[in-house]
Protein backbone atom coordinates (compact mmCIF):
# COMPACT_ATOMS: atom_id res chain seq x y z
CA UNK A 1 0.00 0.00 0.00
CA UNK A 2 1.08 3.55 -0.67
CA UNK A 3 1.48 6.35 1.86
CA UNK A 4 0.43 8.91 -0.75
CA UNK A 5 -3.29 9.65 -0.96
CA UNK A 6 -5.12 11.88 -3.42
CA UNK A 7 -8.72 13.06 -3.37
CA UNK A 8 -11.16 11.90 -6.04
CA UNK A 9 -11.12 15.48 -7.34
CA UNK A 10 -7.49 14.95 -8.45
CA UNK A 11 -8.89 12.64 -11.14
CA UNK A 12 -11.73 14.81 -12.45
CA UNK A 13 -11.72 15.26 -16.21
CA UNK A 14 -14.48 16.76 -18.33
CA UNK A 15 -14.58 16.85 -22.12
CA UNK A 16 -17.23 18.21 -24.45
CA UNK A 17 -17.62 17.62 -28.16
CA UNK A 18 -20.19 18.65 -30.72
CA UNK A 19 -21.64 15.63 -32.51
CA UNK A 20 -21.23 15.85 -36.28
CA UNK A 21 -22.89 13.98 -39.16
CA UNK A 22 -19.61 12.07 -39.68
CA UNK A 23 -20.15 10.42 -36.26
CA UNK A 24 -23.47 8.78 -37.20
CA UNK A 25 -24.49 5.18 -37.73
CA UNK A 26 -26.89 3.97 -40.44
CA UNK A 27 -29.94 5.10 -38.48
CA UNK A 28 -28.69 8.69 -38.21
CA UNK A 29 -27.84 8.51 -34.49
CA UNK A 30 -24.34 8.92 -33.09
CA UNK A 31 -22.46 5.64 -33.49
CA UNK A 32 -21.89 3.77 -30.22
CA UNK A 33 -18.36 2.90 -31.34
CA UNK A 34 -17.50 6.57 -31.60
CA UNK A 35 -18.77 7.14 -28.07
CA UNK A 36 -16.73 4.13 -26.86
CA UNK A 37 -13.60 5.70 -28.34
CA UNK A 38 -14.27 8.95 -26.47
CA UNK A 39 -14.97 6.97 -23.27
CA UNK A 40 -11.61 5.21 -23.55
CA UNK A 41 -9.84 8.54 -24.06
CA UNK A 42 -11.38 10.19 -21.00
CA UNK A 43 -10.78 7.07 -18.87
CA UNK A 44 -7.11 7.23 -19.88
CA UNK A 45 -6.94 10.94 -19.07
CA UNK A 46 -8.57 10.54 -15.65
CA UNK A 47 -6.44 7.55 -14.64
CA UNK A 48 -3.20 9.09 -15.90
CA UNK A 49 -3.94 12.42 -14.22
CA UNK A 50 -4.62 10.69 -10.90
CA UNK A 51 -1.73 8.19 -10.99
CA UNK A 52 0.88 10.35 -12.70
CA UNK A 53 1.65 7.43 -15.01
CA UNK A 54 0.78 6.13 -18.43
CA UNK A 55 -2.32 3.93 -18.09
CA UNK A 56 -3.82 1.15 -20.17
CA UNK A 57 -7.35 -0.17 -20.37
CA UNK A 58 -7.61 -3.51 -18.56
CA UNK A 59 -11.36 -3.96 -18.98
CA UNK A 60 -14.53 -2.19 -19.87
CA UNK A 61 -16.75 -3.35 -17.05
CA UNK A 62 -20.01 -1.63 -17.90
CA UNK A 63 -21.30 0.48 -20.76
CA UNK A 64 -24.98 1.31 -20.51
CA UNK A 65 -26.37 3.14 -23.54
CA UNK A 66 -29.46 4.77 -22.06
CA UNK A 67 -30.61 7.20 -24.75
CA UNK A 68 -29.52 7.91 -28.34
CA UNK A 69 -27.37 10.92 -29.10
CA UNK A 70 -28.37 13.14 -32.00
CA UNK A 71 -26.32 15.06 -34.55
CA UNK A 72 -25.82 18.63 -33.34
CA UNK A 73 -25.96 17.78 -29.65
CA UNK A 74 -23.11 18.80 -27.36
CA UNK A 75 -21.84 15.69 -25.59
CA UNK A 76 -20.15 16.17 -22.24
CA UNK A 77 -18.31 13.36 -20.48
CA UNK A 78 -17.33 13.59 -16.82
CA UNK A 79 -14.85 11.07 -15.42
CA UNK A 80 -13.31 10.34 -12.04
CA UNK A 81 -11.52 7.57 -10.21
CA UNK A 82 -14.10 5.67 -8.14
CA UNK A 83 -11.79 2.92 -6.81
CA UNK A 84 -8.08 2.18 -6.54
CA UNK A 85 -6.32 -1.12 -6.04
CA UNK A 86 -2.55 -1.60 -6.04
CA UNK A 87 -1.96 -0.55 -9.65
CA UNK A 88 -5.52 -0.48 -10.97
CA UNK A 89 -8.24 2.13 -10.89
CA UNK A 90 -11.92 1.98 -11.79
CA UNK A 91 -12.97 5.09 -13.66
CA UNK A 92 -16.64 6.08 -13.61
CA UNK A 93 -17.86 8.11 -16.57
CA UNK A 94 -21.14 9.95 -17.04
CA UNK A 95 -22.20 11.02 -20.54
CA UNK A 96 -24.75 13.77 -21.09
CA UNK A 97 -25.99 15.24 -24.35
CA UNK A 98 -27.32 18.77 -24.55
CA UNK A 99 -29.58 20.10 -27.27
CA UNK A 100 -27.79 23.40 -27.76
CA UNK A 101 -30.92 25.06 -29.18
CA UNK A 102 -33.27 24.20 -26.31
CA UNK A 103 -30.77 23.66 -23.48
CA UNK A 104 -32.35 20.29 -22.62
CA UNK A 105 -29.76 17.89 -21.16
CA UNK A 106 -30.22 14.11 -21.10
CA UNK A 107 -28.19 11.38 -19.39
CA UNK A 108 -27.11 9.09 -22.25
CA UNK A 109 -24.52 6.73 -20.86
CA UNK A 110 -22.82 5.47 -17.72
CA UNK A 111 -19.58 3.54 -18.03
CA UNK A 112 -16.91 1.95 -15.87
CA UNK A 113 -13.39 1.29 -17.16
CA UNK A 114 -10.63 -0.49 -15.26
CA UNK A 115 -7.29 1.13 -15.98
CA UNK A 116 -3.81 0.00 -14.91
CA UNK A 117 -0.84 2.31 -14.31
CA UNK A 118 2.40 1.37 -16.12
CA UNK A 119 6.01 2.50 -15.97
CA UNK A 120 8.30 3.16 -18.95
CA UNK A 121 9.05 -0.57 -19.26
CA UNK A 122 5.37 -1.53 -19.29
CA UNK A 123 5.37 -2.94 -15.76
CA UNK A 124 2.44 -2.24 -13.43
CA UNK A 125 3.20 0.39 -10.82
CA UNK A 126 1.43 1.35 -7.58
CA UNK A 127 -1.09 4.17 -7.67
CA UNK A 128 -1.85 6.67 -4.91
CA UNK A 129 -4.48 5.77 -2.35
CA UNK A 130 -7.89 7.39 -2.65
CA UNK A 131 -9.21 10.00 -0.22
CA UNK A 132 -12.96 9.66 0.14
CA UNK A 133 -14.29 13.07 1.15
CA UNK A 134 -17.99 12.97 0.24
CA UNK A 135 -20.90 10.57 0.58
CA UNK A 136 -20.81 10.20 -3.23
CA UNK A 137 -17.13 9.19 -3.03
CA UNK A 138 -18.00 6.51 -0.44
CA UNK A 139 -21.05 5.34 -2.45
CA UNK A 140 -19.05 5.01 -5.67
CA UNK A 141 -16.16 3.21 -3.94
CA UNK A 142 -18.58 0.81 -2.20
CA UNK A 143 -20.37 0.10 -5.49
CA UNK A 144 -17.02 -0.75 -7.06
CA UNK A 145 -16.33 -3.23 -4.25
CA UNK A 146 -19.66 -4.92 -5.02
CA UNK A 147 -18.84 -5.00 -8.75
CA UNK A 148 -15.41 -6.53 -8.08
CA UNK A 149 -17.00 -9.23 -5.92
CA UNK A 150 -19.54 -10.01 -8.67
CA UNK A 151 -16.70 -10.38 -11.19
CA UNK A 152 -14.96 -12.86 -8.89
CA UNK A 153 -18.16 -14.89 -8.47
CA UNK A 154 -18.61 -14.90 -12.26
CA UNK A 155 -15.03 -16.10 -12.80
CA UNK A 156 -15.51 -18.98 -10.34
CA UNK A 157 -18.82 -19.85 -12.03
CA UNK A 158 -17.10 -20.02 -15.43
CA UNK A 159 -14.54 -22.50 -14.09
CA UNK A 160 -16.90 -24.69 -12.06
CA UNK A 161 -20.22 -24.69 -13.91
CA UNK A 162 -21.08 -27.76 -16.02
CA UNK A 163 -22.73 -26.26 -19.08
CA UNK A 164 -23.52 -29.68 -20.55
CA UNK A 165 -25.21 -31.10 -17.48
CA UNK A 166 -28.69 -32.54 -18.11
CA UNK A 167 -30.12 -29.96 -15.69
CA UNK A 168 -28.62 -27.01 -17.53
CA UNK A 169 -29.56 -28.32 -20.98
CA UNK A 170 -33.15 -28.86 -19.79
CA UNK A 171 -33.19 -25.34 -18.33
CA UNK A 172 -32.16 -23.88 -21.72
CA UNK A 173 -35.27 -25.32 -23.39
CA UNK A 174 -37.38 -22.46 -22.02
CA UNK A 175 -35.49 -19.93 -24.18
CA UNK A 176 -35.84 -19.01 -27.84
CA UNK A 177 -33.14 -21.41 -29.04
CA UNK A 178 -32.83 -24.56 -31.07
CA UNK A 179 -30.30 -26.79 -29.37
CA UNK A 180 -28.42 -29.04 -31.80
CA UNK A 181 -25.49 -29.93 -29.61
CA UNK A 182 -22.89 -32.21 -31.14
CA UNK A 183 -20.55 -33.69 -28.58
CA UNK A 184 -17.03 -34.12 -29.90
CA UNK A 185 -14.77 -36.74 -28.40
CA UNK A 186 -11.16 -35.75 -27.81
Amino acid sequence: MTNVFKPVSASHVTISELMLPSHTNFSGKIHGGYILSLLDQIAFASASKFSGNYCVTASVDTVNFLQPIEVGELVTMKASVNYVGRSSMIIGIRVEAENIQTGVVKHCNSSYFTMVAKDDQGKSVPVPGLQLKTINDVRRFSNCLKQIELKKVHEVHEVEFDYCSPENLAHLSQYNIQLELQMHKK
